[in-house]
């Protein structure tokens, strides 16, 4: 007999794989291993700044740090960011699990005691995450695509929230450019349905010159 959160999913929206054909997975692939390398290389100077202001913030921490993260089909894969917040961050998560802000499986706290002073700033205006473009030119995630989730939080996943799991996750998609972390967990999860159940280079080009503008104008980003 169907439980009632079983009956609740399937009034949800499946996501339909055929968007994903042959030539626009090689050329969302193509697309990525272009702009990640040139990113990497033209913004090289940033790199260097943002390393220099953490190491000035925090010279006995690291410049960047990995965290485990699951991509297409659950594969586990090291993402990279620049160091925002204090050495022990990781340690620090289940003494601050109660007052977690988000509902459903995602942690986000909006004045998280762990970011540092610079960290703050990075964050704000998602400078953090420039390293993941080595995570693009590697192939663990794409330019555009669901952000990629922590084991930990993939434990409590539905069948129907396990769906975003179908592709490559990215650096930046319709969560991030709609409103991000202001935004609840099962939102963010109708998203990356709508993001995957309408795939398309146009899509891809239109949230990226978004994310531009939000980078610019920063809003929901902690």
């Amino acid at each position: 007999m169907e439980t009632a959160s079983e009956h609740r999913e399937s009034q949800f929206e499946q996501v339909d794989l055929a968007r994903l054909t042959p030539t626009y997975v090689a050329g969302k692939r193509c697309f990525d291993i272009i702009a990640s390398l040139a990113g990497l290389i033209l913004l090289s100077g940033v790199f260097l700044i943002i390393a220099l202001l953490i190491k000035v913030d925090d010279p006995h921490g690291r410049v960047f740090y990995s965290q485990t993260r699951l991509g297409k089909n659950s594969q586990k894969f090291q993402m990279w960011k620049f160091r925002s917040m204090v050495n022990n961050a990781d340690k620090l998560v289940d003494k601050l699990l109660q007052k977690n802000e988000v509902k459903g499986a995602m942690f986000k706290i909006k004045n998280d005691p762990r970011i540092t002073r610079v960290g703050r700033v990075l964050r704000k205006y998602s400078l953090d995450e420039l390293p993941q473009l080595y995570n693009v030119l590697r192939g663990d995630m794409s330019l555009v695509g669901p952000r990629p989730p922590l084991p930990r939080e993939v434990v409590n996943y539905t069948a129907y929230d396990r769906q975003r799991l179908e592709v490559i996750p990215g650096c930046t998609g319709l969560w991030q450019i709609s409103g991000r972390s202001d935004l609840g967990f099962s939102e963010m999860v109708a998203l990356d349905i709508q993001y995957i159940n309408n795939a398309c280079f146009s899509q891809d080009f239109k949230i990226l010159l978004r994310t531009v503008l939000v980078v610019i104008h920063p809003s929901g980003a902690y």
